[in-house]
């Protein structure tokens, strides 16, 4: 595969923005000729990766999340990459994060963000450091339908 197009979006660390974020990386994958299913799911990990970095990474301050999205292409397939990053707080431990259910966020949280993203991608990876930052990687291959 070869790299054919990439993106780089970066943005206030605010709610209002999550559909901003999820609709334009939904809008670049499309060059890959996704399912609708396929959209959906990326949508649905990158809503989850920015709101995680606002309701967790920034939690009382302010800060700004970045994405980066490549496409990779040949004949028989699409792959898109996803990185969503922040500078926040970080995760002090990424295995007890990892397990579905587990959040440090107020009640009405359900814990399951990175089970959903880990379910709905091929490739899921979560780096953080305390006081640093936390970075999600997520790819997804689209088999050619043609």
């Amino acid at each position: 595969m070869y790299l054919s197009n990439e993106m780089a979006l970066s943005f206030p660390a605010k709610s209002a923005n999550e559909g901003f974020a999820r609709v334009s990386v939904a809008a670049f994958a499309a060059q890959l000729d996704p399912t609708v299913e396929e959209l959906a799911e990326i949508k649905t990990v990158v809503s989850e990766a920015v709101t995680n970095a606002i309701v967790h990474g920034y939690k009382e301050t302010t800060g700004i999340v970045h994405i980066k999205a490549k496409l990779y292409s040949d004949s028989f397939a699409g792959k898109i990459v996803i990185t969503v990053r922040d500078s926040g707080e970080g995760i002090k431990d990424i295995k007890q994060a990892l397990e579905p259910c587990f959040t440090t966020g107020a009640d009405d949280r359900a814990g399951m963000g990175f089970t959903i993203m880990q379910s709905f991608t091929d490739k899921f990876r979560v780096t953080s450091s305390l006081g640093k930052g936390t970075t999600v990687l997520m790819e997804k291959t689209i088999v050619r339908r043609s």
